[in-house]
């Protein structure tokens, strides 16, 4: 039985996640306490409980402690099957997260999966964007063996959710090792903004235009892909994404959302500020996928390296889990103006 204390390093729902998918890959049962520890309403909230039950569904696991406001739950996982699996988060909590969450597992299962997930935030606070993934999470670990792509059918924010998005993978289960060491020369900059039922405002364009004017006071161009959609009648919203690619096959992306009484010009020059925070020292990984990117580079056989402008709690965390479950040596050294984080063979 793997034991692990959810109130250690960053005590949020990554550990949580994590480490169900995890045990799933691993065929070992887990037990998890302190769920949430140091967040404000610890426990389970209704898009950790859909996560783990998704993944039990994906490994027949066997499940206790599953329910809300839970800080304690035992996961014992069968084999990953794969298939065609169904969530419903019911809340604008994030789509994102629950991908995160079972993204490992179905890379791992005997045949392709196919994960519809319903009634949920595509694009909410604390978390990735749904395009974040699609257009730079999935990029990157395309480079390491793992197909996977992401359909969006209905665009879910904050308060009422009601998103729609399928996942599809599959994987030989050998994930490549990656080394990303190089920054390069950057080739081109791209984005997607996106607003629902917001088109009279121009919402999506105005981000846009935010984004580009900000980048080219620095000297880039950017071309972004504005998107008025009308996919979700419940709630109106707006997103936007960008990001850079360079020569050495680098991606830096950074994202936004709009929110009540945000401006849209604020919305796209939020984004481009971030993007620019990170190009301004030449990382290889951004530091919102550096953390994502960690459980990849672990089960992966052989070595694996990235830099990183700065080491987040969540990256600390997810290094702490990995070294925990794995078996696995990532060290963290400073070089420069950055972070060199590696996982050895």
């Amino acid at each position: 039985m793997i034991e692990i204390d959810g109130s250690q390093k960053s005590g949020s729902g990554t550990i949580l996640r994590l480490s169900v998918a995890l045990a799933a890959i691993m065929k070992q049962p887990l037990h998890i306490f302190n769920i949430r520890q140091n967040r404000p309403q610890p426990g389970l909230k209704p898009q950790h409980l859909e996560a783990v039950l998704t993944a039990a569904k994906l490994c027949s696991a066997k499940v206790q402690g599953a329910a809300l406001g839970s800080r304690e739950l035992w996961f014992t996982p069968q084999r990953i099957r794969g298939g065609n699996v169904e969530a419903e988060i019911q809340t604008a909590g994030s789509i994102p997260m629950l991908l995160l969450a079972t993204l490992p597992i179905c890379l791992f299962a005997d045949d392709p999966v196919s994960l519809h997930v319903a009634k949920g935030g595509t694009d909410t606070t604390h978390a990735p964007t749904v395009n974040y993934m699609r257009c730079v999470l999935l990029p990157v670990l395309n480079h390491m063996g793992a197909d996977a792509n992401l359909t969006i059918q209905k665009y879910g924010y904050y308060p009422k959710g009601m998103g729609e998005v399928t996942m599809t993978a599959r994987s030989d289960r050998a994930l490549k090792p990656i080394q990303l060491e190089n920054f390069g020369k950057i080739k081109s900059i791209s984005g997607v903004s996106v607003c629902t039922f917001l088109g009279d405002r121009q919402v999506a364009e105005r981000q846009a235009k935010a984004a580009e004017d900000f980048l080219s006071q620095s000297g880039y161009s950017a071309h972004i892909e504005v998107v008025n959609d009308q996919s979700n009648t419940f709630q109106k919203g707006s997103s936007i994404v960008l990001w850079a690619e360079t020569d050495a096959s680098i991606i830096i992306g950074a994202d936004a959302i709009g929110e009540l009484r945000k401006a849209s010009e604020t919305v796209g020059r939020e984004a481009a500020e971030k993007l620019l925070t990170e190009l301004t020292v030449e990382p290889t990984v951004d530091v919102y996928l550096a953390d994502m990117l960690i459980p990849y580079m672990a089960l992966a056989q052989g070595k694996s390296a990235f830099l990183v402008r700065a080491v987040s709690e969540h990256i600390e965390a997810n290094i702490w889990l990995m070294e925990k479950m794995l078996n696995v040596k990532i060290t963290t050294q400073r070089v420069n103006n950055l972070y060199r984080i590696e996982k050895s063979n």
